[in-house]
Protein backbone atom coordinates (compact mmCIF):
# COMPACT_ATOMS: atom_id res chain seq x y z
CA UNK A 1 0.00 0.00 0.00
CA UNK A 2 1.03 3.52 -1.05
CA UNK A 3 0.95 5.73 2.16
CA UNK A 4 0.70 9.60 0.79
CA UNK A 5 0.43 11.85 3.68
CA UNK A 6 -0.66 15.58 2.40
CA UNK A 7 -1.48 18.38 5.13
CA UNK A 8 -2.66 21.07 3.66
CA UNK A 9 -3.61 23.97 6.32
CA UNK A 10 -5.98 27.30 4.96
CA UNK A 11 -7.18 29.75 7.29
CA UNK A 12 -10.86 30.40 6.85
CA UNK A 13 -12.55 33.22 8.32
CA UNK A 14 -16.51 32.25 9.35
CA UNK A 15 -18.76 34.63 11.04
CA UNK A 16 -21.23 32.24 12.97
CA UNK A 17 -22.86 29.79 10.37
CA UNK A 18 -23.89 32.69 8.35
CA UNK A 19 -20.92 32.49 5.58
CA UNK A 20 -22.55 30.19 2.74
CA UNK A 21 -20.07 27.86 0.34
CA UNK A 22 -18.56 31.10 -2.02
CA UNK A 23 -17.72 28.20 -4.04
CA UNK A 24 -21.20 27.27 -4.88
CA UNK A 25 -22.97 29.70 -7.27
CA UNK A 26 -26.59 27.61 -7.58
CA UNK A 27 -27.83 28.77 -4.24
CA UNK A 28 -30.04 31.90 -3.66
CA UNK A 29 -31.14 33.77 -0.36
CA UNK A 30 -34.78 31.87 -0.83
CA UNK A 31 -32.71 28.86 -1.01
CA UNK A 32 -30.62 29.57 2.18
CA UNK A 33 -33.90 30.92 3.92
CA UNK A 34 -35.71 27.71 3.57
CA UNK A 35 -32.24 25.32 4.82
CA UNK A 36 -32.21 27.60 7.57
CA UNK A 37 -36.09 27.05 8.01
CA UNK A 38 -35.60 22.92 7.84
CA UNK A 39 -32.38 23.19 10.15
CA UNK A 40 -34.87 24.66 12.71
CA UNK A 41 -37.50 22.42 12.27
CA UNK A 42 -35.49 19.39 13.10
CA UNK A 43 -33.45 21.21 16.19
CA UNK A 44 -36.96 21.39 17.62
CA UNK A 45 -36.56 17.53 18.01
CA UNK A 46 -33.49 17.71 19.84
CA UNK A 47 -34.32 20.50 22.04
CA UNK A 48 -38.07 20.71 22.90
CA UNK A 49 -38.65 16.99 22.92
CA UNK A 50 -34.99 16.00 24.80
CA UNK A 51 -35.62 13.58 27.49
CA UNK A 52 -36.40 16.25 30.62
CA UNK A 53 -33.47 14.38 32.97
CA UNK A 54 -31.12 13.52 31.15
CA UNK A 55 -31.54 15.99 27.82
CA UNK A 56 -30.20 13.01 25.74
CA UNK A 57 -32.48 12.39 22.25
CA UNK A 58 -35.19 10.35 22.50
CA UNK A 59 -34.76 7.14 20.08
CA UNK A 60 -38.06 8.34 18.76
CA UNK A 61 -41.24 10.44 18.63
CA UNK A 62 -44.94 9.27 17.96
CA UNK A 63 -46.40 13.07 17.03
CA UNK A 64 -49.81 11.44 18.06
CA UNK A 65 -48.59 10.02 21.21
CA UNK A 66 -45.67 12.19 22.63
CA UNK A 67 -45.07 9.89 26.17
CA UNK A 68 -44.52 6.31 23.95
CA UNK A 69 -41.26 5.31 25.17
CA UNK A 70 -40.20 9.02 26.38
CA UNK A 71 -37.29 7.60 28.56
CA UNK A 72 -35.28 5.37 25.84
CA UNK A 73 -32.40 7.14 24.94
CA UNK A 74 -30.00 6.76 21.82
CA UNK A 75 -26.27 6.94 22.32
CA UNK A 76 -25.33 7.61 18.80
CA UNK A 77 -28.83 10.13 18.42
CA UNK A 78 -27.38 11.62 21.57
CA UNK A 79 -23.78 12.50 19.51
CA UNK A 80 -26.20 13.67 16.46
CA UNK A 81 -28.31 15.65 18.89
CA UNK A 82 -25.62 17.28 20.43
CA UNK A 83 -24.29 18.81 17.01
CA UNK A 84 -27.55 20.24 16.63
CA UNK A 85 -27.10 22.24 19.64
CA UNK A 86 -24.05 23.65 18.42
CA UNK A 87 -26.04 24.36 15.06
CA UNK A 88 -29.14 25.92 17.65
CA UNK A 89 -26.33 28.55 19.27
CA UNK A 90 -24.50 29.27 15.80
CA UNK A 91 -28.03 29.67 14.44
CA UNK A 92 -29.30 31.84 17.67
CA UNK A 93 -32.44 29.26 17.62
CA UNK A 94 -31.03 29.34 21.32
CA UNK A 95 -28.72 31.62 23.19
CA UNK A 96 -25.12 30.57 24.01
CA UNK A 97 -26.18 29.96 27.36
CA UNK A 98 -29.17 27.67 27.05
CA UNK A 99 -26.73 25.59 25.17
CA UNK A 100 -24.23 25.29 27.40
CA UNK A 101 -26.67 24.31 30.52
CA UNK A 102 -28.05 21.73 27.92
CA UNK A 103 -25.17 20.34 27.42
CA UNK A 104 -23.60 20.12 31.06
CA UNK A 105 -26.78 18.54 32.18
CA UNK A 106 -26.06 15.48 29.40
CA UNK A 107 -22.40 15.35 29.97
CA UNK A 108 -22.58 14.80 33.64
CA UNK A 109 -25.59 12.35 32.82
CA UNK A 110 -23.03 10.28 30.72
CA UNK A 111 -20.17 10.36 32.69
CA UNK A 112 -22.74 8.83 35.89
CA UNK A 113 -24.27 6.13 33.13
CA UNK A 114 -23.44 2.45 32.54
CA UNK A 115 -20.33 1.93 30.66
CA UNK A 116 -18.52 -1.16 29.24
CA UNK A 117 -15.31 -0.50 29.19
CA UNK A 118 -15.20 2.86 28.89
CA UNK A 119 -18.05 2.28 25.69
CA UNK A 120 -22.00 3.37 26.42
CA UNK A 121 -24.98 0.34 25.10
CA UNK A 122 -27.18 1.42 22.06
CA UNK A 123 -29.96 2.41 24.68
CA UNK A 124 -30.16 3.91 28.07
CA UNK A 125 -32.54 4.89 30.14
CA UNK A 126 -32.97 8.44 30.54
CA UNK A 127 -34.09 8.50 34.33
CA UNK A 128 -31.46 6.62 35.35
CA UNK A 129 -28.36 5.60 33.09
CA UNK A 130 -29.03 1.95 33.35
CA UNK A 131 -29.01 0.23 30.10
CA UNK A 132 -31.89 -0.94 27.94
CA UNK A 133 -31.14 -4.34 25.77
CA UNK A 134 -30.73 -3.33 22.19
CA UNK A 135 -31.73 -7.39 21.69
CA UNK A 136 -31.22 -10.02 23.61
CA UNK A 137 -27.52 -10.59 23.47
CA UNK A 138 -26.70 -6.67 23.28
CA UNK A 139 -27.24 -5.66 26.70
CA UNK A 140 -23.67 -4.00 27.04
CA UNK A 141 -20.77 -1.51 25.34
CA UNK A 142 -22.09 -0.29 21.55
CA UNK A 143 -18.64 0.57 20.17
CA UNK A 144 -20.33 2.19 17.08
CA UNK A 145 -23.00 4.18 18.51
CA UNK A 146 -19.86 5.47 21.42
CA UNK A 147 -17.78 6.48 17.78
CA UNK A 148 -21.35 8.34 16.66
CA UNK A 149 -21.17 10.08 20.29
CA UNK A 150 -16.97 10.54 20.48
CA UNK A 151 -17.45 12.41 16.70
CA UNK A 152 -19.73 14.78 18.87
CA UNK A 153 -17.46 15.28 22.17
CA UNK A 154 -14.74 16.18 20.14
CA UNK A 155 -16.66 18.86 18.21
CA UNK A 156 -17.74 19.95 21.57
CA UNK A 157 -14.62 20.28 23.14
CA UNK A 158 -13.19 22.20 20.16
CA UNK A 159 -16.35 24.58 20.02
CA UNK A 160 -15.45 25.70 23.89
CA UNK A 161 -12.31 24.88 24.33
CA UNK A 162 -11.00 28.83 24.32
CA UNK A 163 -13.82 30.47 25.98
CA UNK A 164 -15.29 31.30 29.33
CA UNK A 165 -14.09 28.79 32.80
CA UNK A 166 -18.00 27.29 32.12
CA UNK A 167 -17.04 26.64 28.58
CA UNK A 168 -13.64 25.41 29.05
CA UNK A 169 -14.85 23.34 31.87
CA UNK A 170 -17.69 22.04 29.36
CA UNK A 171 -15.11 21.00 26.65
CA UNK A 172 -12.68 18.99 29.80
CA UNK A 173 -16.03 16.94 30.71
CA UNK A 174 -15.95 16.16 26.95
CA UNK A 175 -12.72 15.29 26.79
CA UNK A 176 -12.56 13.20 29.46
CA UNK A 177 -15.71 11.25 28.16
CA UNK A 178 -14.22 10.66 25.31
CA UNK A 179 -10.68 9.56 26.11
CA UNK A 180 -12.70 7.41 28.63
CA UNK A 181 -13.54 4.82 25.76
CA UNK A 182 -11.43 1.67 25.20
CA UNK A 183 -11.30 0.84 22.25
CA UNK A 184 -8.58 -1.83 22.13
CA UNK A 185 -10.84 -3.78 24.64
CA UNK A 186 -12.88 -4.02 21.21
CA UNK A 187 -10.62 -5.86 19.37
CA UNK A 188 -10.82 -8.66 21.59
CA UNK A 189 -7.33 -9.37 21.44
CA UNK A 190 -7.71 -9.77 16.98
CA UNK A 191 -7.46 -7.77 14.11
CA UNK A 192 -10.99 -6.51 14.34
CA UNK A 193 -12.86 -4.29 16.43
CA UNK A 194 -16.31 -5.80 17.20
CA UNK A 195 -19.18 -3.74 17.29
CA UNK A 196 -20.49 -5.61 21.23
CA UNK A 197 -19.51 -6.83 23.86
CA UNK A 198 -21.97 -7.88 27.19
CA UNK A 199 -21.42 -8.15 31.20
CA UNK A 200 -23.39 -11.08 30.61
CA UNK A 201 -22.90 -12.51 27.12
CA UNK A 202 -19.45 -11.29 26.52
CA UNK A 203 -18.63 -11.54 22.76
CA UNK A 204 -21.40 -13.66 22.11
CA UNK A 205 -22.76 -11.12 19.21
CA UNK A 206 -19.66 -11.63 17.52
CA UNK A 207 -20.39 -8.88 14.89
CA UNK A 208 -17.35 -7.44 13.29
CA UNK A 209 -16.89 -4.20 11.83
CA UNK A 210 -15.91 -4.96 8.40
CA UNK A 211 -15.90 -1.82 5.71
CA UNK A 212 -17.56 -0.17 3.83
CA UNK A 213 -20.71 0.68 5.95
CA UNK A 214 -21.29 3.17 8.25
CA UNK A 215 -18.72 2.28 10.61
CA UNK A 216 -15.20 4.37 9.49
CA UNK A 217 -15.56 6.79 11.94
CA UNK A 218 -15.09 3.91 15.05
CA UNK A 219 -11.67 2.84 12.89
CA UNK A 220 -10.80 6.62 12.84
CA UNK A 221 -11.54 7.06 16.57
CA UNK A 222 -10.09 4.08 17.49
CA UNK A 223 -6.34 4.57 15.41
CA UNK A 224 -6.75 8.42 17.06
CA UNK A 225 -7.30 7.51 21.03
CA UNK A 226 -4.62 9.10 22.99
CA UNK A 227 -5.63 6.65 25.53
CA UNK A 228 -6.08 3.54 24.40
CA UNK A 229 -5.45 3.03 20.75
CA UNK A 230 -5.60 0.12 17.89
CA UNK A 231 -2.88 -0.41 15.74
CA UNK A 232 -3.31 0.42 12.24
CA UNK A 233 -2.73 -2.95 11.08
CA UNK A 234 -6.43 -3.40 12.88
CA UNK A 235 -7.57 -1.11 10.46
CA UNK A 236 -5.90 -2.86 7.23
CA UNK A 237 -6.72 -6.33 8.31
CA UNK A 238 -10.13 -4.95 9.93
CA UNK A 239 -12.07 -2.25 7.94
CA UNK A 240 -10.07 -2.59 4.65
CA UNK A 241 -10.05 -6.58 4.74
CA UNK A 242 -6.55 -5.94 3.32
CA UNK A 243 -7.55 -4.33 0.22
CA UNK A 244 -10.38 -6.63 -0.56
CA UNK A 245 -12.84 -3.86 0.15
CA UNK A 246 -12.13 -2.48 -2.92
CA UNK A 247 -14.64 -2.71 -5.89
CA UNK A 248 -14.44 -2.26 -9.89
CA UNK A 249 -18.60 -2.13 -10.07
CA UNK A 250 -20.29 0.15 -11.34
CA UNK A 251 -24.29 1.62 -11.45
CA UNK A 252 -25.77 3.83 -13.74
CA UNK A 253 -21.75 4.35 -15.27
CA UNK A 254 -21.20 5.23 -11.44
CA UNK A 255 -17.46 3.75 -10.22
CA UNK A 256 -18.93 1.91 -6.70
CA UNK A 257 -15.60 2.12 -5.88
CA UNK A 258 -15.43 0.10 -2.25
CA UNK A 259 -17.31 -3.28 -1.44
CA UNK A 260 -20.33 -2.16 0.47
CA UNK A 261 -20.86 -4.96 3.05
CA UNK A 262 -23.32 -7.63 2.06
CA UNK A 263 -24.19 -5.93 -1.25
CA UNK A 264 -21.75 -6.72 -3.63
CA UNK A 265 -21.84 -5.10 -7.03
CA UNK A 266 -24.69 -2.85 -5.56
CA UNK A 267 -24.93 0.20 -2.89
CA UNK A 268 -26.04 -0.07 0.66
CA UNK A 269 -28.60 2.68 2.18
CA UNK A 270 -27.86 6.23 1.67
CA UNK A 271 -26.77 6.77 5.78
CA UNK A 272 -23.49 4.75 5.16
CA UNK A 273 -22.56 8.44 3.72
CA UNK A 274 -23.64 10.71 6.59
CA UNK A 275 -23.00 9.26 9.95
CA UNK A 276 -19.10 8.82 9.63
CA UNK A 277 -18.77 12.31 7.76
CA UNK A 278 -20.58 14.39 10.25
CA UNK A 279 -17.31 15.24 11.26
CA UNK A 280 -14.78 13.44 9.54
CA UNK A 281 -14.71 15.74 6.41
CA UNK A 282 -14.67 13.20 3.37
CA UNK A 283 -13.14 16.22 0.80
CA UNK A 284 -9.22 15.66 -0.01
CA UNK A 285 -9.90 12.26 2.68
CA UNK A 286 -7.76 10.05 1.19
CA UNK A 287 -5.73 6.03 2.03
CA UNK A 288 -4.18 4.00 0.29
CA UNK A 289 -7.39 2.58 -1.33
CA UNK A 290 -9.66 5.00 -2.20
CA UNK A 291 -10.37 8.98 -2.07
CA UNK A 292 -13.50 8.77 -0.05
CA UNK A 293 -15.35 12.08 -1.33
CA UNK A 294 -15.84 10.19 -4.36
CA UNK A 295 -17.30 7.18 -2.67
CA UNK A 296 -19.64 9.20 -0.68
CA UNK A 297 -20.74 11.38 -3.75
CA UNK A 298 -21.12 8.71 -5.75
CA UNK A 299 -23.01 6.23 -3.89
CA UNK A 300 -25.32 9.77 -3.31
CA UNK A 301 -25.25 10.10 -6.93
CA UNK A 302 -26.39 6.20 -7.69
CA UNK A 303 -29.29 6.33 -5.12
CA UNK A 304 -30.78 9.48 -6.97
CA UNK A 305 -30.32 7.83 -10.50
CA UNK A 306 -32.05 5.02 -8.95
CA UNK A 307 -34.71 6.82 -7.88
CA UNK A 308 -35.29 9.05 -11.70
CA UNK A 309 -35.07 5.33 -13.19
CA UNK A 310 -37.16 3.62 -11.21
CA UNK A 311 -36.88 0.09 -11.96
CA UNK A 312 -39.73 -1.35 -9.81
CA UNK A 313 -41.98 1.66 -11.33
CA UNK A 314 -43.26 3.47 -8.02
CA UNK A 315 -45.68 6.57 -8.17
CA UNK A 316 -44.03 9.81 -6.60
CA UNK A 317 -40.38 8.54 -7.58
CA UNK A 318 -38.56 11.32 -9.32
CA UNK A 319 -35.51 13.75 -9.35
CA UNK A 320 -37.23 15.85 -6.66
CA UNK A 321 -38.65 13.33 -5.08
CA UNK A 322 -35.85 10.45 -4.14
CA UNK A 323 -33.84 9.14 -1.71
CA UNK A 324 -32.93 5.46 0.47
CA UNK A 325 -32.16 4.82 3.53
CA UNK A 326 -32.86 2.95 6.88
CA UNK A 327 -35.96 4.58 8.39
CA UNK A 328 -39.75 3.91 9.23
CA UNK A 329 -41.02 1.59 6.45
CA UNK A 330 -44.74 0.54 5.13
CA UNK A 331 -45.06 -3.04 5.85
CA UNK A 332 -47.12 -5.25 2.97
CA UNK A 333 -50.29 -4.47 5.48
CA UNK A 334 -50.37 -1.03 5.84
CA UNK A 335 -48.73 -1.05 9.25
CA UNK A 336 -45.20 1.11 10.05
CA UNK A 337 -42.18 -1.28 10.30
CA UNK A 338 -38.09 -0.46 9.77
CA UNK A 339 -36.53 -0.91 6.94
CA UNK A 340 -33.00 -0.42 5.73
CA UNK A 341 -34.14 0.98 1.88
CA UNK A 342 -31.81 0.41 -0.97
CA UNK A 343 -31.75 -0.44 -4.50
CA UNK A 344 -32.18 -4.33 -4.05
CA UNK A 345 -34.83 -3.78 -0.90
CA UNK A 346 -36.77 -0.78 -2.34
CA UNK A 347 -40.61 -0.94 -1.10
CA UNK A 348 -41.52 2.41 -2.28
CA UNK A 349 -40.82 4.16 0.45
CA UNK A 350 -38.78 7.78 0.85
CA UNK A 351 -36.67 9.07 3.75
CA UNK A 352 -36.18 12.59 3.63
CA UNK A 353 -33.13 12.56 5.67
CA UNK A 354 -31.41 10.35 2.80
CA UNK A 355 -31.94 13.40 0.39
CA UNK A 356 -31.59 16.30 3.31
CA UNK A 357 -28.76 15.09 4.65
CA UNK A 358 -26.92 14.56 1.35
CA UNK A 359 -26.22 18.70 0.39
CA UNK A 360 -22.34 18.23 0.55
CA UNK A 361 -22.77 15.56 -1.91
CA UNK A 362 -25.30 16.74 -4.43
CA UNK A 363 -26.59 20.58 -3.34
CA UNK A 364 -28.99 20.86 -6.45
CA UNK A 365 -30.27 17.92 -5.94
CA UNK A 366 -30.99 17.93 -2.49
CA UNK A 367 -32.27 21.57 -2.75
CA UNK A 368 -34.71 19.84 -5.14
CA UNK A 369 -36.15 17.42 -2.95
CA UNK A 370 -36.21 20.05 0.28
CA UNK A 371 -38.54 22.59 -1.67
CA UNK A 372 -40.83 19.45 -3.00
CA UNK A 373 -41.18 18.74 0.66
CA UNK A 374 -42.19 22.17 1.60
CA UNK A 375 -43.83 24.04 -1.17
CA UNK A 376 -45.09 21.07 -3.14
CA UNK A 377 -46.82 18.99 -0.92
CA UNK A 378 -49.05 21.80 1.04
CA UNK A 379 -46.82 20.04 4.14
CA UNK A 380 -48.27 17.04 3.92
CA UNK A 381 -45.10 15.13 5.15
CA UNK A 382 -43.81 17.83 7.46
CA UNK A 383 -44.61 17.95 11.44
CA UNK A 384 -43.72 19.24 14.68
CA UNK A 385 -40.26 18.32 14.19
CA UNK A 386 -39.47 19.14 10.99
CA UNK A 387 -40.04 16.06 7.73
CA UNK A 388 -41.67 12.53 9.23
CA UNK A 389 -39.16 10.25 8.74
CA UNK A 390 -40.49 8.10 5.94
CA UNK A 391 -43.62 8.47 3.52
CA UNK A 392 -44.53 6.69 0.04
CA UNK A 393 -46.43 8.71 -2.94
CA UNK A 394 -47.35 5.56 -4.46
CA UNK A 395 -48.81 3.52 -1.40
CA UNK A 396 -50.68 7.39 -0.29
CA UNK A 397 -48.87 6.46 3.08
CA UNK A 398 -46.93 8.54 5.92
CA UNK A 399 -45.43 7.44 9.12
CA UNK A 400 -45.81 10.54 11.31
CA UNK A 401 -43.21 9.53 13.12
CA UNK A 402 -39.57 10.75 14.00
CA UNK A 403 -36.12 8.45 15.03
CA UNK A 404 -33.12 10.75 16.11
CA UNK A 405 -30.61 9.13 14.24
CA UNK A 406 -32.51 10.44 10.63
CA UNK A 407 -33.91 13.80 11.95
CA UNK A 408 -30.13 14.16 13.87
CA UNK A 409 -27.97 14.01 10.37
CA UNK A 410 -29.99 16.75 8.73
CA UNK A 411 -28.88 19.87 10.18
CA UNK A 412 -25.34 18.98 10.43
CA UNK A 413 -24.78 17.70 7.13
CA UNK A 414 -26.39 21.28 6.50
CA UNK A 415 -23.80 22.92 8.41
CA UNK A 416 -20.81 21.41 7.16
CA UNK A 417 -22.45 22.10 3.31
CA UNK A 418 -22.45 25.77 4.84
CA UNK A 419 -20.15 26.79 6.48
CA UNK A 420 -18.33 23.43 7.20
CA UNK A 421 -18.34 23.89 10.58
CA UNK A 422 -17.99 20.26 12.32
CA UNK A 423 -15.76 19.51 9.84
CA UNK A 424 -13.76 21.88 10.83
CA UNK A 425 -13.95 21.52 14.20
CA UNK A 426 -13.21 17.53 13.84
CA UNK A 427 -10.43 17.73 11.54
CA UNK A 428 -8.86 20.24 13.85
CA UNK A 429 -8.24 18.03 16.54
CA UNK A 430 -4.93 17.13 17.01
CA UNK A 431 -5.31 13.51 18.15
CA UNK A 432 -7.90 13.13 15.21
CA UNK A 433 -5.02 14.48 12.58
CA UNK A 434 -2.36 12.54 14.00
CA UNK A 435 -4.66 9.36 13.70
CA UNK A 436 -5.07 9.82 10.32
CA UNK A 437 -1.22 10.90 9.63
CA UNK A 438 -0.40 7.11 11.48
CA UNK A 439 -2.89 5.03 8.94
CA UNK A 440 -1.46 6.90 5.99
CA UNK A 441 -4.24 9.29 4.81
CA UNK A 442 -3.60 12.36 2.29
CA UNK A 443 -6.18 14.90 4.22
CA UNK A 444 -6.53 18.90 4.29
CA UNK A 445 -7.69 20.77 6.92
CA UNK A 446 -9.21 23.88 7.56
CA UNK A 447 -8.39 26.07 10.56
CA UNK A 448 -12.24 27.52 11.90
CA UNK A 449 -11.80 30.70 13.94
CA UNK A 450 -13.82 31.92 16.72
Amino acid sequence: MKNIISISFFIIFFSCSKDINSSDETLNQSDIDLMNKLQEDVFTFFWDYAQPNSKLSRERIYENNISFDENTVTTGGSGFGFLNILIGIENQFITRSEGINHLEIALNFLENADRFYGAWPHWMDGNNGEVIPFSMLDNGGDIVETAFLCQALICIREYFKNGSVQEQALAQKADELWKGVQWNWYTNGGNHLYWHWSPDYEWQMNFKIEGYNESLITYILAVSSPTYPISASTFHSGWADNGNILSTAKMYDIPILLNHKGEYGNVGPLFWAHYSYLGLDPRGLSDGYVNYWNVVKNHTQIIHQYSIQNPEDYTGYSETCWGLTASYSRNSDGSTGYAAHKPNNDKGVISPTAALSSFPYTPEESMKFLRFLYEETNNEYIGIAGPYDAFSVHYQWKTQRYLAIDQGTIAPMIENYKTQLFSNLFMNAPEIKQGLVKLGFSFSVRQYLF
